[in-house]
């Protein structure tokens, strides 16, 4: 049958010759053929091995079973074996063979059995037959003894409850000397321990010594070629019983103190030479960090990874790394001796050892060693590959961020990092960048000049070119006249219109990223006041975007146009210096960014248009993050409609200076960056609330958007609205109650309103125990005051009044919403109420 099969030339030649078989052993099935029995059973097997039907052969395999001779009892098992699993119910059927032969007198038949039982057993079989496998465990014959530890390994898995029934016999199987009987006994008893709490504790009080003695006396046995690998004795046992020492001794001082010493001989006497020793070393290393081990001792079992670390084979190092970031929560120091040797391995040929190199050398990392670890990384940054630098950029910005504590070697880092691999740098990386030259006035020279440096001898990184693009804006005064120059630097050369040349590249070669074009528009722009003479060019250049099919880049050309050729008279104030930058409450943000879970999408529906906002080019983009990108240019991500009075993030102004996104102050009681910076400089008055979006429509009154063609200036439009009131609004209304809010605000501070909400009753029945509550979003933080009573008169002849301040930390990007909750009483009875509220006026 084999040869034909295997003469098959096509698949459907193989299936006719397994057809022909298959209805020749249903016909001798059906003759109870018992000569050739185990023949046809043999031929089952392997037709089911390839992959062919033979359920019908299932009852032949508890016949040959039931058999009295070996050659058909073994033939039944290994049929039983591959035919059947522990969820056919043909298995009841031969719990009862399986009983008679596991008391056979022949030892080869018990073996039979016990190699069926522990491959199919389920647990039904499993409490039937597990006296019989206890009783096993102490039969002299070593074979049985094995067979029927690994069978009762199953017993267990099955039935956890039965652990402590071979608990006994598992601690007294220690004192063998067969090396099979051992390493299964070793096993079951490590699946004890996984089992059952009790069986833990008994093995740790009467197996711990028998663990000693065989790992003594294996490690320093002679040469036993039956047990040899590589010159080592039994590793697999070697491995077992490790194994099991760290199960006992994790948590356990006692068990811990009586294993210290072998483990250190195993430690010390083990060759690394060969494969089976360094895994015998591994596993010994892995027990030590897992127990209660001594210092000395975890000491040496960093040294052994230390050595793993300069092996060839890649394996060996990798788990050696794998291993010492283990080790890090146990012994820091002891991992920190060897750190030159993982910085090699962060320059290894292997990607997956880079990784795991870089994670270890991450957490090594701290304020005594961040220079000297960071210097090597920097340094590794330039020649290392493309697939790598990704990530090896985030460590090094971290760890730059993280452990920095002088501003000038963090921003010579960042420069380093943002020349090598800008490319790869994230949005909130340089971000964090530009708030923290924006708070060091001293070092905003010297970030200036190195960043026009960097900017002229690595252009293509566009990271760098943002953030000079950004300084250049600022402080470009500071790179033409050498302001600010620090001791370390040396004078440069730059003249206004090469500082224009810059921006003016930049703007060119980034033609097809809008933010850098929009940056490169407002440095531009900046750059006309504080730099006269080159106004006119700088006019030209801005002109060339008035035709661009980007509306967000046409939009800003043709009103960046029109402030500089129209309004010279507020162009200086317009443009001054950005208001320092509040570093604390930027990265308080941006690490709660991380964290929030909360959008608008779920809280007020009807706020976040449906869950996606539309952009000025007509395309979708998903709702924002909690926390808005900083200096996200490009961002409507708020939607205007003509409904109702809306504000969104791009106020021409906002991004024009690249402010109110969060709350600053500049020394000397500067405005509130949130404030509308116009007002202020042109000392005309606060402005109390946030500005409509000038680059989309022009606010004529408090319920009415007026849209306008892009491009018409609207720079006067600031003045429109000085003295406008916010209305009252009709909060909530059902038959029973009607709630109403009137808004104030504190001049100066846009993001906080204080409301006051008066509740009357529409029955003529008093309402008692009133309640209100409220909840929103956690961008919004809410106080409520005590209400003025509890008791609402009927009919209108009275109301409560309760007062409200709430603080919008994203004034001006997303718009108050908020869920209320009212209950009250009504002749005894417990009343509620509950609903929510999406009507504010837009500009709170």
């Amino acid at each position: 049958m084999i040869r034909a099969i295997r003469a098959s030339k096509t698949a459907a030649e193989e299936r006719a010759v397994v057809r022909r078989e298959c209805a020749a052993i249903r016909a001798a099935i059906s003759d109870n053929d018992q000569d050739y029995r185990h023949r046809n059973m043999a031929k089952l097997m392997f037709i089911h091995m390839l992959g062919y039907p033979t359920h019908f052969g299932q009852m032949e395999c508890l016949k040959l079973i039931a058999a009295s001779g070996f050659p058909e009892k073994r033939i039944g098992y290994l049929g039983l074996t591959l035919l059947l699993d522990e969820r056919q119910e043909v298995l009841m059927l031969v719990t009862n063979s399986l009983k008679q032969d596991l008391n056979h007198s022949n030892q080869f038949i018990v073996g039979l059995a016990l190699c069926a039982l522990g491959n199919i057993c389920s647990a039904e079989m499993a409490r039937d037959l597990a006296p019989e496998v206890e009783r096993l465990l102490q039969t002299r014959d070593p074979n049985t003894k094995k067979k029927a530890a690994l069978c009762s390994i199953r017993i267990v898995r099955k039935v956890p409850d039965l652990a402590e029934n071979f608990m006994g016999s598992a601690a007294s199987l220690l004192k063998e000397k067969h090396h099979g009987v051992l390493i299964s006994v070793v096993q079951l008893c490590t699946e004890l321990c996984k089992a059952s709490r009790e069986a833990l504790e008994y093995l740790r009080k009467h197996s711990v010594e028998g663990l000693v003695r065989i790992l003594r006396d294996v490690s320093n046995s002679s040469y036993a070629p039956e047990y040899d690998i590589a010159g080592i004795t039994d590793p697999f046992l070697h491995i077992r019983v490790l194994r099991l020492m760290r199960t006992l001794g994790q948590g356990d001082a006692d068990c811990s103190e009586h294993v210290n010493d072998i483990l250190a001989q195993v430690a010390t006497k083990t060759e690394s030479n060969k494969n089976a020793g360094n895994a015998i070393l591994y596993e010994c290393v892995e027990t030590i960090m897992g127990i209660e081990a001594t210092s000395g001792l975890r000491v040496l079992a960093i040294n052994i990874l230390g050595r793993f670390l300069s092996n060839r084979d890649n394996n060996i190092r990798y788990v050696a790394l794998n291993m010492l970031m283990k080790a890090m929560a146990v012994d820091t120091l002891a991992v920190q001796r060897h750190r030159v040797t993982i910085l090699e391995c962060v320059k290894d040929a292997d990607v997956s050892i880079r990784k795991r190199a870089l994670e270890l050398v991450y957490l090594l990392v701290n304020d005594t060693n961040v220079k000297p670890l960071t210097k090597e990384l920097v340094d590794y940054l330039e020649v290392s590959d493309d697939d790598f630098k990704e990530d090896l950029t985030a460590k090094i910005c971290s760890i730059v961020e993280k452990f920095s504590q002088d501003k000038l070697w963090y921003l010579d880092q960042m420069f380093k990092v943002l020349t090598l691999t800008g490319n790869f740098v994230k949005d909130d990386v340089w971000h964090a960048l530009i708030v923290l030259i924006s708070n060091a006035p001293e070092l905003q020279g010297y970030s200036v000049r190195s960043l026009y440096k960097a900017l002229q001898a690595s252009g293509t990184q566009e990271s760098l070119v943002r953030v000079a693009v950004w300084c250049i804006g600022e402080y470009g005064e500071m790179l033409v006249n050498n302001i600010s120059m620090l001791d370390v630097e040396e004078p440069i050369t730059v003249t206004e219109s090469e500082a224009v040349d810059a921006l003016e590249l930049a703007l060119k070669r980034y033609s097809v990223d809008v933010t850098t074009r929009a940056m490169c528009l407002v440095a531009l722009l900046k750059l006309s006041s504080r730099f006269p003479q080159t106004s006119k060019r700088i006019q030209a250049i801005v002109v060339q975007n008035k035709g661009n099919t980007v509306l967000e880049l046409q939009q800003r050309s043709i009103e960046f146009n029109s402030i500089i050729q129209r309004h010279q008279s507020i162009k200086s104030s317009l443009l001054e210096r950005m208001p320092v930058l509040d570093e604390a409450s930027y990265l308080l943000k941006r690490a709660a960014s991380s964290r929030a879970t909360v959008s608008l999408t779920k809280s007020a529906p009807s706020a976040a248009s449906g869950g996606s906002l539309k952009v000025p080019n007509g395309a979708v983009k998903p709702p924002p993050a909690p926390l808005a990108d900083l200096l996200d240019l490009s961002s409507d991500d708020a939607p205007v409609t003509t409904s109702a009075p809306s504000t969104a993030p791009n106020d021409f102004l906002q991004d024009l200076l690249g402010i109110g996104l969060i709350d600053t102050s500049t020394a000397g009681g500067a405005p509130s960056a949130s404030t509308d910076i116009l007002m202020d400089l042109l000392s005309i008055g606060s402005y109390p609330v946030q500005n409509g979006p000038l680059a989309t429509s022009n606010i004529s009154s408090p319920g009415q958007v007026t849209k306008h063609a892009p491009g018409t200036p609207q720079v006067i439009d600031l003045l429109d609205d000085v003295n406008a009131a916010y209305p009252s609004i009709t909060a909530f209304q059902s038959a029973t109650l009607k709630m109403t809010f009137n808004f104030k605000k504190q001049p100066g501070k846009p993001q906080e309103t204080t409301m006051h909400a008066s509740f009357t009753n529409l029955t003529s029945v008093t309402l008692t125990n009133f309640m209100f509550q409220a909840a929103v979003p956690k961008f919004i933080q809410l106080r409520l005051d005590p209400a003025s009573s509890s008791t609402l008169p009927a009919s209108g002849n009275g109301s409560i009044t309760q007062s409200l301040s709430v603080t919008n930390n994203q004034h001006g990007q997303k718009p108050l919403a908020m869920r209320i909750r009212i209950s009250y009483k009504v002749n005894g009875e417990e009343r509620l109420e509950q609903g929510q509220i999406s009507n504010f006026p837009a500009r709170l």
